[in-house]
C-alpha cells in the first residue's frame, strides 16, 4: 500500500523560498513516476512537476519553470520540491503524488493512484 505524506508548507513572504517534502512508503517506487500537483481555492487541481523515480526525468508547469526543482532520494524515498522567487500565485495547498509508469500523461491529475494529505503553502505579497 503506497503512503505519501507531506511537509515543509508554511507561510512566507512574496519573492522567499520553501523546500516541500514527501515521504513515501509501501513501495519501491523504480517504475513510478512522482509528481507535485497543487490546488489554490475554488480551482481546479493542476500539475506542477513529476519526475521519473528511476531514471531522474523531471518535467514542469511553464508557471514554475526557472524557480521549483524537483528530486528525489531514492534511498530514503523522500520526494522534494525546491520553491524559490515565490509569488502570491503560487498560493495553495500542494499534493504529492504517485503513478506507475505509463499508466497515463504524467500531467493529468485522473493518471494518478495515490496522494497525499497535501501541506498549505501561503505567500504574503
Amino acid at each position: 500500500q503506497v503512503q505519501l505524506v507531506e511537509s515543509g508548507g508554511g507561510l512566507v513572504q512574496a519573492g522567499g523560498s520553501l523546500r516541500l517534502s514527501c515521504a513515501a512508503s509501501g513501495g519501491t517506487f523504480g517504475n513510478y513516476v512522482l509528481a507535485w500537483f497543487r490546488q489554490a481555492p475554488g480551482e481546479e487541481r493542476e500539475f506542477v512537476s513529476a519526475i521519473n523515480w528511476s531514471v531522474g526525468s523531471t518535467s514542469y508547469a511553464d508557471s514554475v519553470k526557472g524557480r521549483f526543482t524537483i528530486s528525489r532520494d531514492n534511498a530514503e524515498k523522500v520526494l522534494y520540491l525546491q520553491m524559490n522567487s515565490l509569488r502570491a500565485e503560487d498560493t495553495a495547498v500542494y499534493y504529492c503524488a504517485a503513478m506507475r509508469l505509463a499508466r497515463g500523461y504524467l500531467r493529468n491529475v485522473d493518471s494518478y493512484d495515490h496522494w497525499g494529505q497535501g501541506t498549505q503553502v501561503t505567500v504574503s505579497s
